[in-house]
């Protein structure tokens, strides 16, 4: 199963802490999606009449820095995402008659301070004393017809929380199966957030 490469490599740190007691078997890693940023559903997107094609491009960053590998990974779960929108009649990478492009950039910025010092008190204590990393996710979406217009510019923010050892689940928040489905229902959620938010600007057209 595919992992997030900037989420991933963040936990890794600790797993090659909690290699040293591995044996143990008492060490204990869950994933939980903040429950601060709720899903909108699809009938909240104002559609234009008649709808319209749109470019969409798509990157993920690690603070700030393109993440390549991450992006290939999210963009087909991105075009689909948009695509079942409604909001626009045909959805793809190429440049469409009209000149409308819908931008969306996720980046990956790391909440918790001192992750690595967390996880090796954790690996050190055998996994009694449990530790928790917060990872955040900044989404962001713009979008124009050319012509000079100015274009539509809205930002959703999003988290995941990693509780290693015995740490207490994180209040508001959803556990989940794995990192891949994490950051996928974390995706969802806050892209949900900017497509309202632009398909209900004024100027949207």
């Amino acid at each position: 199963m595919t992992r997030m490469t900037s989420l991933m490599s963040r936990v890794a740190r600790w797993l090659s802490l909690l290699a040293l007691v591995a044996m143990t078997g008492c060490v204990n890693m869950q994933m939980y999606v903040d429950g601060t940023t709720k899903e909108v559903d699809a009938a909240q997107f104002r559609k234009t009449s008649p709808p319209h094609a749109v470019q969409v491009l798509f990157e993920f960053q690690t603070k700030g820095v393109s993440n390549a590998r991450a992006t290939e990974t999210l963009k087909a779960r991105l075009l689909e995402q948009v695509r079942q929108s409604g909001v626009f009649s045909a959805v793809g990478e190429a440049p469409v008659d009209g000149g409308a492009l819908l931008s969306i950039t996720l980046n990956n910025v790391p909440l918790t301070d001192n992750a690595f010092s967390k996880g090796f008190a954790t690996g050190l204590t055998f996994g009694l004393a449990g530790s928790q990393v917060s990872d955040g996710y900044v989404c962001t979406a713009s979008y124009g017809t050319g012509g000079g217009a100015v274009p539509i510019v809205k930002m959703a923010r999003h988290a995941i929380h990693t509780t290693i050892g015995n740490a207490a689940a994180p209040g508001n928040a959803t556990k989940m199966a794995n990192a891949d489905a994490a950051v996928t229902a974390m995706m969802h959620e806050v892209v949900s957030n900017v497509l309202n938010d632009v398909s209900n600007d004024p100027a949207f057209k």
